[in-house]
């Protein structure tokens, strides 16, 4: 009765509606009823449907107990259309399924969903390809500007400038690109955000989640930067945004009882009207907030909601990809619909439903729909606004790491490169995609790739015949106390050190010469002179 987990992957809900429709089939009681002055085998009243399917899908991994009784008659509504169960008279499609005694049977075979039949992507060469740093020009030289020192870079002159400068450097020149456009980053921010989406679902590629002609960069640029300093979306074009009206009832509701215009006349009821009001705004919007776009990628992420972590960074990275406007909307009315049940000041807004119940009810269609009718879109948009209204405040939040990612790869961009002489290869280009290692398998290539050439410069500096004892002497030390544990590896004692480089001489200093005095020192005597 449990069913089987489907995780994530392509056309999640065509298969979950499928898995619904052969358990129902394959579980549903049926036995002989009485009707109409006469017995119908093999078939089953309205109310008993109910009663199976919500038990159904209340134990079933893919849906949960959150299903209501009142969502299991629509999916029945929707069985009954599509010629899943149909009347004891053969009759479907015009009748609406009741939750009482009529009696309904399955057809001889129940129609389940085809998957569409486009071909799937054999790689990666219609996603977004991730701008790298030779994808541009050279900029060109200007004219009327006086003209620059060159910045050829020769050995003299980099041994000038470091202090450790170990053989000889190849002539190098530097090369500058031209400015990125808002256009180029727009294409960035979409291409390292699908990859990331991608990576959290643990997806090989997004074919049947996600069509990337559908996600525009600059739709994700407006949702990182443009917002206010509570995070909430800002619009360019105060046409698109909300009407006033809409925004005070939810501001009334959101802050009840003080949200309310001191000037507006309170009489019981009036907070179930603020919610009829807003709910009848939602409700009458062309698409659902999320949009038909994304909705399978909203569908996929159901399948990760046992873990708050990855679920969390899932809903960040796809959030961004909604339209500002209904990032906007979509903001707003989770806030307002978490503030309403964590209120204890509100009244009951239904007498026979709790509040949380009836916010979830009531908004989720709005949040979450499929183009097609004849999905399990109900019972998805239920478990997936629940766990959005629960934690509203991180799902609306720019993921770090992406933001880092983007930063740095813009960094790399505008970066200035040196390119030696004889040279034509960029090794500054990033790829688009990145394959997950482990830390050993990071560090190793660190370790080996550092090593290797300085081990070789090591080699060189000892070979070299031409270079002068004194100066070879220096150049060994000044490695040895730059890199002590190659040096150490190379010259393990004093002997091996000794039988390459030969020992200075020790200098001696000259011996002390003594003077000779002529005549010892004698005291001053004054003589007299005698005048005539």
């Amino acid at each position: 009765m449990e069913g089987t987990a489907i995780g994530p992957g392509p056309y999640r809900a065509t298969k979950l509606w499928n898995e619904t429709i052969k358990l129902f089939r394959g579980g549903m009681p049926l036995r002989r009823h009485w009707a109409n002055f006469r017995y119908f085998d093999c078939c089953f009243s309205g109310s008993e449907a109910v009663d199976y399917l919500h038990e159904l899908l209340r134990r079933n991994y893919n849906f949960g107990p959150e299903v209501t009784r009142y969502q299991t008659l629509q999916l029945l509504r929707k069985f009954l259309k599509a010629h899943v169960i149909e009347d004891v008279k053969g009759r479907h499609g015009t009748e609406d399924f009741e939750d009482n005694g009529q009696l309904y049977r399955f057809p001889s075979l129940s129609p389940l969903k085809s998957f569409p039949t486009r071909p799937l992507l054999r790689d990666c060469s219609d996603l977004p390809r991730l701008i790298r740093w030779d994808d541009y020009e050279e900029l060109p030289q200007r004219e009327n500007i006086a003209p620059q020192k060159s910045n050829v870079l020769t050995s003299d002159f980099w041994n000038k400038r470091h202090s450790v400068a170990i053989g000889d450097v190849h002539e190098c020149k530097l090369i500058r690109r031209k400015e990125i456009t808002p256009k180029e980053v727009d294409h960035i921010w979409k291409s390292m955000t699908i990859a990331q989406l991608q990576r959290v679902l643990g997806l090989s590629n997004l074919d049947g989640v996600l069509n990337p002609v559908h996600v525009k960069g600059k739709h994700i640029v407006h949702n990182v930067f443009s917002v206010n300093k509570s995070g909430i979306v800002v619009l360019e074009n105060k046409a698109e945004d909300m009407p006033y009206w809409v925004i005070s009832a939810m501001k009334c509701l959101a802050n009840w009882p003080n949200g309310s215009d001191n000037k507006q006349t309170l009489y019981p009821g009036f907070e179930r009207d603020v919610l009829r009001t807003v709910a009848d705004y939602f409700q009458r919007l062309k698409e659902p907030l999320l949009t038909f776009h994304l909705y399978e990628v909203f569908v996929n992420i159901l399948s990760l909601l046992h873990d708050q972590e990855v679920a969390t960074e899932a809903l960040q990275v796809s959030c961004l990809l909604l339209p500002p406007p209904n990032r906007r909307r979509l903001q707003l009315l989770m806030r307002l619909m978490a503030k309403v049940c964590q209120n204890p000041l509100l009244p009951p807004l239904n007498d026979a439903i709790a509040t949380r119940t009836l916010m979830v009810q009531t908004f989720s269609h709005c949040v979450l729909g499929s183009v097609d009718e004849m999905d399990v879109d109900e019972l998805l948009a239920t478990k997936l606004v629940t766990f959005m209204m629960e934690h509203h405040n991180t799902i609306f939040q720019v993921p770090s790491n992406l933001r880092l990612q983007v930063d740095g790869h813009l960094s790399h961009l505008k970066r200035v490169q040196i390119k030696y002489a004889g040279s034509d290869t960029d090794f500054s280009a990033s790829p688009a995609f990145c394959k997950q290692i482990s830390r050993v398998e990071s560090e190793e290539p660190k370790v080996i790739g550092t090593q290797t050439p300085l081990q070789e410069l090591l080699e060189g500096l000892i070979a070299d015949e031409e270079l002068p004892a004194k100066d070879k002497r220096k150049r060994l030390k000044q490695f040895q106390k730059s890199y002590p544990e190659i040096y150490q590896k190379r010259f393990p004692t004093e002997a091996s050190r000794a039988a390459v480089v030969p020992e200075k001489a020790p200098r001696l200093k000259p011996h002390l010469m003594l003077l000779n005095l002529k005549k010892p020192f004698q005291p001053f005597q004054r003589s007299w002179s005698f005048r005539a």
